[in-house]
């Protein structure tokens, strides 16, 4: 598996199989590469994430949706962006382009062996495994 650096990024698929895309590790920061279009995160989201995740205790709704668009309630989309959440409100660091939390970060879980996705054309969900 690769290390997620820049010259080693992690080659991941969206949740539907759709699309491919790459992510990786820039000091505090998570970028993501969709094409053309670069999208930023914050790094700890990862953690953060995962440990939401195992709170919840069940599936969750990944509601992925655009910045400009509403998130649904209780999806991780909604919590990516909630001021709730750890770092009160959101994630994504690029403003419009902030959206997408959960689209892009569900896979990188998955390949980092934290949770299990479900790879559906629409409506998916995840659910963390346990702490490893």
């Amino acid at each position: 598996m690769a290390v997620g650096t820049v010259s080693d990024p992690w080659v991941l698929r969206t949740p539907p199989g759709t699309s491919e895309y790459t992510m990786y590790r820039d000091g505090d920061e998570l970028v993501c590469q969709v094409g053309k279009t670069r999208l930023t995160y914050q790094a700890r989201a990862v953690e953060d994430l995962h440990a939401w995740l195992i709170e919840q205790g069940d599936w969750v709704a990944l509601g992925a949706a655009d910045e400009q668009k509403p998130a649904a309630e209780g999806t991780v989309e909604a919590w990516g962006r909630s001021e709730s959440n750890p770092v009160g409100g959101w994630y994504g660091t690029r403003k419009g382009y902030r959206g997408r939390f959960g689209m892009y970060l569900p896979p990188l879980l998955e390949a980092l062996g934290l949770v299990e996705l479900e790879h559906n054309p629409r409506n998916n969900r995840v659910r963390a495994l346990a702490s490893r």
